[in-house]
This record gives C-alpha cells, sequence and structure tokens, in this order.
C-alpha cells in the first residue's frame, strides 16, 4: 500500500511524501529491491545522494530480476558502473 501511495506522489512531483511513504513500505518488508530503488530514486531528488546511492546498492541486490532496476541509468551512475 505505502509502495503505491509513494509512486503516485512521486509521479506528482511531490518527492519528500513519497519518500515517507517508501520509507514506511520498506520498514514493512525490507527484502523488496523495487521499494529500495523507489527510495534511491526519492532521495536523489531530494537532494540526498550519498542515501540515494546506499538503497541503489540494496535495489541492486535484491533486484530479483527486475529489468527496471537492473537497466537504470540513474543507479549505475550512483553505483560507478
Amino acid at each position: 500500500k505505502h509502495n503505491v501511495e509513494g509512486v503516485d506522489h512521486w509521479k506528482q512531483g511531490h518527492y519528500d511524501v513519497a519518500l515517507k511513504h517508501f520509507n514506511m513500505a520498506s520498514k514493512i518488508d525490507g527484502s523488496s529491491g523495487e521499494v529500495h530503488f523507489n527510495e534511491a530514486i526519492s532521495y536523489d531528488k531530494v537532494g540526498q545522494h550519498g542515501v540515494a546511492t546506499k538503497h541503489f546498492g540494496v535495489a541492486l541486490k535484491k533486484a530479483a530480476g527486475n529489468k527496471k532496476i537492473l537497466n537504470s541509468l540513474i543507479l549505475k551512475a550512483h553505483l560507478g558502473m
């Protein structure tokens, strides 16, 4: 639920609100690569690039074949790939 609400806010440009939802989703289920990816792109948008890089790393480890994550240019840029 929080991930879906976060995506809705992110699409509207409400990155800080989206980030709160993604943080909650991550606390509920930290095993989702998608949630960590969503946290990362939100942290990037609010200028917290170090935290974004950390979450991009976790997203990559937990991607489980998710092409959106594996092929992400922003993820690769943050991780120096």
